[in-house]
């Protein structure tokens, strides 16, 4: 093949701004439950566990229709699947505001909603591969994988004060409105690749790339850790409230700290993958993400006063939340050429199981007299650390030698 200079199009920019306001909705919705549980339980007249099942519906869901995604958008294109899910999550975000009094829709809602999630998250990779040469794929990847934090953000600090201020179905019709309107920018504005390719990126069909990663022991020891590391975060935004109540922190309080914790996400998100892709290295952010979440978990776990519990929301919002772009980005290139939404899917798959896992195991064996999730918590901590192991025991991105070719 004849080597020719590759052109960057400033229109990249506009594209995965579009998919990140789409994607950020459809983590919105998800959470928007999680930080105002109690108001909520005692609006539908339920349990704070069926509460709890609105966002665990997104895990369940994202469990049954992974493969189909995956297979979508290394099919069908970015552009066609990721137009599917942004059409679901506006659809059945304006059902659930307009009928936000009814439980039973409101479920069913939430159903339609997790179904359009993975045709849009799965596809972070694929947008930085289409549109992005590969200095930049990393960079990318961390500003797609911002919507994952800017979404429960957004839940995190307006949940609380909407439902407060003016009602839990004003917070359900807000929302449903804003999704619309990113369904529609995202469905105007994307577009499938740019007028030439950003960089050479064969890649094998779904199934072939879907046997050839899982017999790779490094991509098995990836699994692994986004297994821990992404079902921690899942299992944490769900409880949120839950986890700091019983040292009688408020609803705001509870909004606030979740906020920080993403706000650390969004700072690392941002900072992490710029530097790996400066250094040409994914290793050594893994293993120090991994590292660096250990303290800030066991401050939101015995934290008393508000200020460390602050704090330790954001180092360890930081470091989990960073080290997930440089993830995806690494999985893309030591499974090349199997697809970047097969390798995406898969690893995003992982936390939903794990997050369901979580979720159920912090609820049964919380402290039956306070609610206190301290012992799950330091189980998911304990486990944390065996992460690390496996982060050292990982070989570095052959982007190192400059050989995935891109």
């Amino acid at each position: 093949m004849t080597d020719q200079p590759l052109r960057v199009y400033g229109y990249r920019w506009v594209v995965l701004a579009s998919f990140v306001f789409i994607a950020a909705m459809t983590q919105v919705l998800w959470i928007s439950f999680a930080p105002v549980t109690s108001a909520a339980a005692s609006f539908y007249h339920t349990s704070d566990l069926m509460i709890g099942l609105l966002s665990m519906s997104f895990m369940i869901v994202y469990i049954l229709m992974f493969l189909p995604a995956a297979w979508a958008i290394d099919t069908w294109g970015f552009k066609a699947a990721v137009g599917l899910g942004a059409f679901l999550t506006g659809f059945f975000g304006l059902a659930r505001g307009l009928f936000a009094s009814n439980f039973t829709v409101v479920f069913i809602a939430q159903i339609g909603l997790a179904v359009g999630q993975p045709f849009v998250l799965g596809a972070i990779t694929k947008l930085a591969a289409r549109w992005f040469p590969a200095r930049e794929r990393a960079t990318a990847a961390g500003l797609g994988t911002l919507a994952l934090y800017l979404g429960p953000l957004a839940a995190m600090l307006l949940s609380p004060y909407i439902v407060l201020r003016w009602g839990l179905v004003h917070m359900l019709r807000g929302f449903g409105y804003a999704a619309a309107v990113a369904a529609i920018l995202f469905l105007v504005l994307a577009r499938e690749h740019p007028p030439t390719p950003a960089g050479a990126d064969e890649r094998a069909l779904m199934l072939d790339g879907l046997k050839s990663m899982l017999r790779r022991s490094d991509f098995r020891r990836l699994l692994l850790i986004f297994f821990v590391g992404l079902g921690l975060f899942n299992a944490v935004s769900t409880w949120i409230e839950d986890i700091v109540r019983p040292r009688g922190f408020s609803i705001a309080q509870a909004g606030l700290m979740g906020g920080l914790m993403l706000v650390g996400g969004i700072v690392g998100a941002v900072i992490m993958p710029l530097l790996s892709d400066k250094m040409r290295r994914r290793k050594p952010f893994i293993v120090f993400a991994i590292a660096g979440l250990i303290p800030g978990l066991v401050g939101m776990i015995f934290a008393a006063s508000y200020p460390l519990l602050l704090v330790s929301s954001f180092v360890f919002g930081f470091c989990l939340l960073s080290a997930g772009p440089i993830g995806f980005q690494y999985a893309a290139e030591i499974t090349h050429p199997a697809p970047e939404g097969t390798s995406n899917t898969l690893l995003l798959v992982m936390g939903q199981i794990s997050g369901i896992l979580f979720i159920f195991g912090m609820d049964m064996l919380k402290a039956p007299a306070t609610g206190a999730m301290t012992g799950p918590l330091l189980a998911l901590t304990a486990l944390t650390a065996g992460c690390i192991a496996l982060a050292v025991a990982l070989p570095e991105s052959p982007i190192r030698d400059g050989t995935p070719g891109r």
